[in-house]
């Protein structure tokens, strides 16, 4: 895959990290980058103190590094700031972080020599993955101490993480024939000032949620059908009147997956319900006005990954070396705020229709979708849990960027905390894919109820998907396994195709 700095696109940045695309940097960008180089030498060679290239970092800025120690003082950065703690970041995090770092610094305002942006392709290319502890980063000055263990590994001094093992990294970087990187001047800290590992993690988190949101309205289209829900609330005409682009594609959705239930056609005549409860008829509103929040989640982040966010930044025309603060995330924040708040609200709206489906004054359907209550207990205890995820998540949903806390002595007095607002994300996404997968075991159990009458083809298919993994569940049994199984299928995008077949599907990831 050839990189274009810059121009990276949203599908180019999902393949990097699915991985197997060797990256290529377009050689137009050479110039630009050998430009900035050279200004960066040149104040080295020169008497002026400037930052981060002959002097210390943060409040140590006003101190002066002679010429002789500015290699040690790029190589001692990374060193001093590889301090992060956690597990590691997964394997798909960690290429995004590259790729994206790789492409940040080949714009050409950076300073960096090629053989840096070559270094760091070549880690990638090789499918090694820099030991990245999770924890460690307030998401201002940049994504330091991530960073930092990233480049100590490039350096030779760290690690890497191999068939799940952490090894040496100058023993993985000799196996596969890569020279351990040697930093010069401002190198070690453009590599270790930007935003690449929150907008990786954040990132990852959007592209880990597309499955599950596209499984969550197949499963959602499938409880309106087990509790024989209305059509009515999805007719494009009350979507027009109100013009937000998400409600207006989530509800052409839930029209195309209905479209041809013999159980909607058997009950519209005679049905003595006004309206259904919200957690029917409202998943347009709610789920569309999610569905909004990650396109622009997306909007955010695929700007974020193509830009430049260290510091100081080079403008070769005129020679000139500007400190300022692109390494702040708070655009990768408030995104990942966005985005969690999201993921929390498909899943809350999830459980309430779990919750209308064991409730037989509601659904109509005998108590806890059990045909002999009281012996047994049906779904009961399953919806409990689908509960104790949604309340977990709600928590997890607090937003990080109104949170700061001053460090380096004061100097950096207000950070973002992107990083964990990004990070937090990948375990709302597990709860909502378990609530998930809760509901589909719940509608598909409606749907026996209402036999011989069968759904529209598409949700027939996902109750057939389900029930190659999943028996109906005439007496309790033991069902744990049988979640694990469905919120699995949620995860993987099983029931894509099921959307993939529907007439006129919108774009529904596109992010503007």
């Amino acid at each position: 895959m050839l990189l274009r700095p810059g121009h990276l696109s949203l599908d180019e940045l999902q393949a990097i990290h699915a991985g197997g695309q060797p990256l290529l940097i377009d050689p137009a960008a050479l110039p630009a980058i050998q430009a900035s180089a050279a200004v960066v030498q040149a104040a080295a060679a020169g008497d002026a103190p400037v930052y981060g290239v002959n002097t210390g970092f943060g409040k140590l800025a006003g101190t002066r590094i002679s010429a002789d120690d500015l290699a040690t003082l790029q190589r001692n950065l990374i060193r001093s700031h590889s301090v992060g703690v956690g597990e590691p970041l997964a394997a798909p995090v960690v290429r995004l972080m590259l790729a994206t770092k790789a492409a940040s610094l080949a714009r050409g305002h950076s300073g960096v020599r090629p053989v840096v942006i070559d270094t760091l392709l070549a880690v990638h290319n090789a499918g090694l993955v820099p030991c990245v502890p999770s924890q460690g980063s307030v998401g201002a000055s940049g994504d330091l101490a991530p960073l930092s263990h990233m480049v100590l590994a490039l350096l030779g001094e760290g690690e890497f993480v191999v068939d799940g093992q952490r090894q040496p990294a100058a023993e993985v970087l000799a196996r596969h024939r890569i020279r351990p990187l040697t930093l010069e001047a401002k190198e070690g800290l453009a590599l270790i000032n930007g935003t690449q590992t929150s907008t990786a993690l954040a990132l990852h988190a959007l592209f880990a949620f597309q499955p599950v949101l596209e499984s969550a309205l197949v499963i959602g289209a499938l409880t309106v059908d087990a509790a024989r829900g209305s059509d009515g609330p999805f007719d494009a005409r009350i979507h027009a009147l109100r013009g937000q682009p998400g409600q207006i594609d989530v509800a052409r959705v839930y029209r195309d997956l209905l479209a041809g239930s013999a159980i909607r056609a058997s009950h519209t005549e005679g049905d003595d319900r006004v309206q259904d409860p919200y957690c029917l008829r409202c998943q347009p509103q709610v789920v569309g006005a999610c569905l909004d929040q990650l396109r622009h989640a997306a909007q955010v982040l695929l700007r974020e990954a193509n830009a430049v966010t260290d510091n100081p930044l080079v403008f070769a025309e005129d020679g000139a070396m500007i400190s300022g603060g692109n390494f702040h995330a708070e655009p990768v924040a408030l995104a990942a705020d966005a985005m969690a708040c999201a993921i929390a609200e498909v899943g809350a709206i999830a459980e309430r229709r779990i919750a209308m489906l064991i409730d037989s004054s509601v659904s109509r359907l005998p108590p806890f979708l059990t045909a002999n209550a009281g012996l047994n207990s049906g779904f009961m205890i399953a919806h409990v849990t689908a509960a104790s995820l949604a309340s977990e998540n709600k928590s997890l949903a607090h937003p990080a960027s109104v949170d700061s806390l001053p460090t380096s002595a004061n100097q950096e007095d207000h950070v973002s905390m992107a990083t964990f607002a990004a990070r937090r994300l990948q375990p709302m996404i597990d709860n909502v894919a378990h609530i998930l997968g809760i509901e589909w075991l719940a509608a598909a159990q409606g749907i026996e109820f209402l036999r011989p009458l069968r759904s529209s083809a598409p949700l027939e298919a996902a109750h057939a998907l389900l029930r190659q993994h999943s028996a109906a569940v005439p007496v309790d049994r033991y069902l744990a396994p049988e979640i694990h199984t469905a919120s699995g299928l949620v995860h993987s995008g099983a029931l894509a195709h099921i959307l993939q077949s529907l007439p006129d599907l919108p774009a529904l990831w596109q992010p503007g």
